[in-house]
């Protein structure tokens, strides 16, 4: 007896292998999302036809091969964009990160070649959904996220009225919430170390770049706390972050902790925003919640957790550009200085010959016998020999001396002679 239930236990499990051997050979469908309704005998028809076929049941290689017979062989078709675009979803079902990355060129060069056709909006957002499906958790690298962020603001921009738009918005938080995690816990960690001015400028930049985040008022309590540990001269700035949790995050926790610090600094408690308030109040009743499975399978999985992304007001549309931190001083404006050399164009082009050139009046060397380098000074006997020595000093008077001896020096020969 316990060996025929053996049996049939061996049975089964043969039964359950050979489904999903047979299975993951290309006998289970996935209906294609882009098929041609046209009912039509035509050749390149049949092979449109053919190849999504062979899409639904994986055979990703032979359905490529018969999108690009169809390309070559009917140039002039009504279904090469639905060809190309077929092209680019087999890469995007095979996955992989070879089969991602040339769907993402596909996707590309299909919006490229026709941007007016409305598949071009399903085109740009797979490419958002290509990154979004390898985003990481916030403490590892994100550099799919800020591609997915990329990529789906561009669909908001190029495709706003498009049915995606919608879901990209959406997606769009669902990034930004994993970015400004990462942001967080960096900033925090620099809060925790003692490093007061790299924490205050992540943070700064976290809740001025994304206000929606989850942890916003988390992340201004911790930098009104760094700045306040700078020093008095960060005594504003300290108390613009407290108010603004006050103000922008009323239900927060820390609301009423912020207020004792305004009150503690003497400074004016603003009112809470009305319109703060009511999505708060939305996002309060709209929170998504993990059930235990779920929360217990996201430990081995390495894409992050976005339940709490923020399911209504509108994502950054903006990319984030590195800040300076408070505590670097500014540079003074561009012509507050004074400059020694000034530049300016000669337009007269006989200045040269009109004005002497300082090259031609070398200075004076210095006399080595004097102290400290200062040249010697010459005594006179009288003070009225002063004023003719300083004009026998002059250039001018220099530059003929050379000539008045040799003039002398003829004179004297000639009279020797006589």
């Amino acid at each position: 007896m316990q060996l025929s239930k053996r049996v049939w236990f061996l049975r089964i499990l043969a039964v359950a292998l050979c489904l999903g051997i047979l299975a993951s050979c290309g006998f289970r469908r996935k209906k294609y999302e882009n098929p041609i309704t046209k009912d039509t005998q035509q050749p390149d028809k049949v092979l449109f036809d053919k190849a999504v076929k062979d899409l639904e049941r994986n055979r990703f290689e032979v359905a490529r091969l018969t999108l690009q017979t169809l390309i070559n062989t009917y140039d002039t078709s009504e279904y090469l964009a639905k060809a190309k675009l077929a092209i680019a979803d087999s890469w995007f079902r095979e996955g992989g990160a070879h089969g991602l990355a040339q769907a993402e060129a596909e996707y590309k060069d299909f919006i490229l070649f026709y941007p007016t056709l409305e598949e071009s909006a399903e085109a740009q957002e797979k490419v958002c959904m290509i990154h979004y499906r390898q985003m990481e958790k916030p403490d590892r690298d994100n550099t799919h996220a800020l591609k997915a962020e990329e990529e789906c603001r561009n669909l908001l921009v190029q495709f706003p009225n498009s049915k995606y738009a919608p879901q990209a918005q959406q997606l769009l938080r669902n990034i930004q919430e994993a970015i400004a995690e990462g942001e967080f816990r960096v900033g925090d960690f620099y809060h925790h170390k003692g490093s007061h001015p790299a924490a205050a400028n992540r943070l700064q930049s976290l809740v001025d770049q994304y206000p929606l985040y989850s942890g916003a008022d988390e992340a201004l309590w911790t930098l009104g706390d760094s700045y306040s540990k700078m020093g008095p001269r960060f005594r504003d700035k300290t108390g613009q972050a407290y108010a603004r949790i006050v103000k922008d995050y009323p239900l927060s926790s820390y609301a009423d902790q912020a207020k004792e610090k305004l009150k503690e600094m003497e400074m004016e408690i603003p009112e809470p925003d009305p319109v703060a308030l009511a999505r708060m109040k939305y996002e309060e009743e709209n929170r998504t919640t993990m059930s235990l499975k779920k929360r217990s399978l996201s430990l081995f999985s390495k894409s992050p957790d976005v339940s709490h992304a923020a399911k209504s007001g509108t994502p950054a549309m903006e990319r984030s550009q590195p800040t300076i931190p408070a505590s670097v001083p500014v540079p003074a404006a561009a012509g507050a200085g004074v400059t020694d050399v000034s530049v300016s164009t000669v337009n007269d082009s006989s200045t040269l010959d009109s004005k002497p050139d300082a090259r031609a009046n070398p200075p004076k060397p210095e006399d080595s016998s004097s102290p400290n380098g200062q040249p010697a000074s010459t005594s006179s006997s009288t003070p009225a020999a002063q004023p003719a020595q300083a004009a026998d000093d002059t250039p001018k008077n220099k530059a003929y001396q050379p000539v008045k001896q040799k003039e002398k020096k003829k004179k004297n020969k000639k009279s020797e002679n006589k």
